[in-house]
């Protein structure tokens, strides 16, 4: 599904060139779990995957010289407990970054936008049909699951693939606003009346995801809405959220100097308030150096 874009895009802007893209992303264990279920992955789509930065060791850089047709971020937070969350978070976006190089046919036709958000849709299923294969074939992966914010930038439109509660933000114009809508039970009932909002923030059952990548069911959800020069695209995992509020996000972002500074402060805001799950935020802008 494709939810219906939030704002027309600068049709007449030139699209950023390679050095006018500042972006980083962070991952961190907090300060109570044993281990890190977070995985991200920064890249960009050319003819091949070029990828930029990843908590992955394993992936590495593959540098090229044609031109960028989209620019991708990935952050995906595992579930299931010890090393079943931290795979599952991995071949996540092993699957999802194989699936973006061999189907990158369908981002140079990326003004097709139902066959983008389908073609998005059926790698969220591909991520889900490997996870539930490996808890299959091994009774120690059994109930792993994770969570997949999927970012791909097009210019001037963003499409954003989530299954789970990692996070998608914008700020543009001093206003910060959460794209992406929380898959838990928690937002579920908020959404069908049942809980308040303000109950809802509070209650247990925010830590229950009712869509996940693995889990007993997946619900991809395809947003797409417009990008711009100096418009900031922030992607976390629940880390952050669960401690810094979206005032203090806001605050960050109005007062970033880049993309490595503003990432880093934010982390330190989750691990100030007690550090309590893994941490990743991924953020990138579009700076003009003409």
């Amino acid at each position: 599904m494709i939810e219906t874009e939030i704002a027309p895009p600068e049709t007449s802007s030139r699209k950023p060139r390679d050095d006018e893209i500042d972006v980083f992303g962070i991952t961190n264990r907090g300060k109570v779990r044993a281990d890190n279920q977070d995985h991200f992955l920064i890249g960009s789509l050319r003819k091949r995957i070029d990828i930029k930065q990843s908590s992955l060791p394993e992936l590495t850089e593959i540098p090229l010289g044609e031109e960028r047709v989209a620019a991708f971020i990935m952050v995906a937070d595992g579930v299931g407990g010890g090393l079943k969350g931290e795979q599952a978070s991995r071949l996540t976006l092993e699957v999802a970054t194989n699936y973006l190089s061999e189907g990158a046919r369908c981002y140079y036709r990326f003004e097709e936008d139902v066959d983008l958000a389908k073609a998005l849709e059926e790698g969220a299923l591909k991520c889900h049909e490997a996870i539930q294969e490996r808890a299959a074939s091994d009774e120690n992966a059994a109930g792993m699951a994770t969570t997949l914010s999927l970012f791909i930038g097009v210019w001037p439109w963003i499409y954003h693939l989530q299954v789970g509660d990692s996070r998608f933000y914008q700020y543009k114009e001093g206003v910060l606003r959460q794209i992406s809508r929380d898959q838990t039970l928690a937002q579920e009932m908020a959404d069908q009346g049942i809980m308040s909002p303000e109950l809802a923030r509070k209650s247990p059952l925010t830590n229950v995801l009712s869509s996940s990548i693995g889990g007993h069911q997946t619900a991809p959800v395809v947003t797409r809405v417009a990008n711009g020069w100096n418009v900031i695209n922030l992607v976390c995992s629940d880390g952050l959220t669960k401690h810094v509020p979206d005032a203090r996000i806001a605050e960050r972002l109005g007062a970033m100097t880049s993309a490595r500074q503003v990432c880093e402060d934010l982390v330190q805001d989750a691990l100030d308030a007690g550090g309590t799950d893994n941490i990743t935020v991924v953020v990138a802008r579009a700076i003009a150096k003409d």
